[in-house]
């Protein structure tokens, strides 16, 4: 046994690794700003325990991103903010500010100017603004009128602020605008900070009832890519012929109305339950005016309705998708077979199986699809099908997918994700290899989840 002396000895002549070298601490200070820059504010206020040369490094970096919840008692984050603000030279530039506030904080809110801290930052050259306010308050954070002549802004999310009379909005840099839960002044405050941002590429506006706001609204512009509307606005109308995205969920089919819309655009369209006190025709409409788009997302509500009117009149034919998302329950998957037979250059098609709304499948029985056709694009031009089926217990999948398979003339991949007890899964995955395949180049990708007796 070696001697507690003599193990000193030995390890006195093993030569020490040297120390790792602190290569981050030898760069400029301001390659080290960028760098804290990315971090969100606590992070980088801890890194000033690292040395001294770090313990004042985090002032300097150009971004205030803080939440009320990191903060024992709000005092002491209304006096990290002003000091932030104040301590910093006031020439200096600050490219983002992202302050989180909380319902229970809306008392000490009446003596707090958050006001005069936006006003200090939009004369600094900020190019992000985010503010998060109170849900469910009877007060909302007053934003000041310099926001709307900020002229280096690129990105501003507000979430209930309480938004001031616009006579004038210039955001010439303005790209992304999310507005969500916020009280305008007017109708024309919101239609003034839409059309004041010339190269606008994504909004986002999220209204609830209680909240006044406009009768209409206008969403008209050359630049806009991106639009997410979620709203009870009497109407809405959108022309924006770059538009590649359009997502929306309409209380009524009269509510919304697109103009000039590209056909390259992706439209994600969704109408309550209860749509179903509207007629098919209102519906058929809607349609109509984007039926040149290329990518669809829908909910089986409304192809319900568009089924329905196709039995007295003419299918709605879109001659342009090749791309299609698709929701549907057990009891509506009889609209199947039309649903494809309307779209002849469709190459990629996502179905899911959802649950059945019990109000609008009462007393309805399940109707299987009539497997009989063979749709346009079935033989032309479907390349890839997703079925996900989020439910447990559909007895005809199997013909399903046995008819995709025998169909698909083109087909390259069909991706399957199920749920099955493990001797289930095993009988299906059997026979799903049995199935004739009517392309040879058809690679089927089945995510199985198992599910107890």
């Amino acid at each position: 046994m070696v001697s507690r002396k003599k193990e000193e000895e030995i390890c006195d002549q093993v030569p020490h690794e040297e120390e790792e070298e602190d290569l981050i601490s030898k760069l400029p200070e301001s390659l080290i700003s960028e760098i804290l820059y990315h971090l969100p504010t606590r992070d980088a206020v801890r890194t000033s325990a690292l040395s001294t040369r770090w313990r004042n490094l985090w002032q300097s970096v150009p971004t205030l991103d803080l939440s009320y919840y990191r903060f024992a008692q709000f005092h002491a984050f209304e006096s990290f903010v002003k000091r932030f603000l104040w301590s910093n030279d006031t020439e200096s530039q600050i490219r983002k500010l992202r302050l989180r506030f909380g319902y229970h904080q809306r008392y000490d809110m009446c003596h707090c100017d958050v006001t005069s801290w936006i006003d200090a930052v939009t004369t600094r050259r900020i190019q992000h603004l985010e503010v998060h306010g109170f849900r469910d308050s009877w007060m909302h954070i007053p934003i000041p009128q310099s926001l709307y002549t900020c002229e280096k802004l690129v990105h501003l999310r507000l979430y209930e602020v309480a938004l001031r009379y616009a006579e004038f909005v210039s955001l010439p840099c303005l790209k992304v605008m999310h507005l969500q839960n916020n009280k305008y002044y007017d109708e024309t405050t919101l239609q003034r900070l839409i059309s004041g941002c010339p190269i606008l590429e994504d909004l986002t506006i999220i209204t609830y009832s209680e909240l006044k706001k406009p009768d209409v609204l206008q969403v008209r512009s050359h630049t806009l890519k991106r639009i997410h509307i979620y709203h009870d606005f009497p109407l809405v109308v959108i022309d924006a012929p770059l538009l590649q995205c359009l997502r929306t969920s309409v209380s009524s089919p009269k509510n919304l109305e697109i103009v000039n819309l590209s056909s390259s655009a992706r439209l994600d369209i969704d109408f309550p339950f209860d749509c179903a006190r509207y007629s098919s025709s209102m519906v058929h409409d809607i349609l109509t005016d984007v039926s040149s788009v290329r990518e669809l997302v829908i909910s089986n509500v409304i192809w319900k309705e568009i089924f329905e009117y196709s039995k007295s009149g003419p299918v709605l034919q879109f001659c342009h998708l090749s791309r299609l998302n698709v929701k549907f329950s057990k009891s509506d998957l009889e609209m199947l077979p039309t649903l494809l037979g309307s779209c002849p250059k469709l190459e990629f098609f996502v179905l899911e199986l959802v649950t059945d709304n019990r109000f609008m499948c009462r007393n309805k029985k399940n109707v299987e699809p009539n497997f009989s056709t063979v749709p346009q694009c079935l033989v032309s031009s479907l390349k890839y099908v997703e079925w996900k089926r989020q439910i447990p217990g559909y007895e005809g999948e199997v013909e399903l997918v046995r008819y995709l398979l025998k169909n698909s003339k083109i087909l390259e991949k069909l991706k399957l994700d199920v749920y099955y007890t493990e001797m289930a899964k095993c009988a299906f995955l059997q026979e799903l290899l049995t199935m004739p395949r009517c392309s040879t180049v058809c690679e089927v990708h089945c995510s199985v989840i198992p599910i107890k007796k």
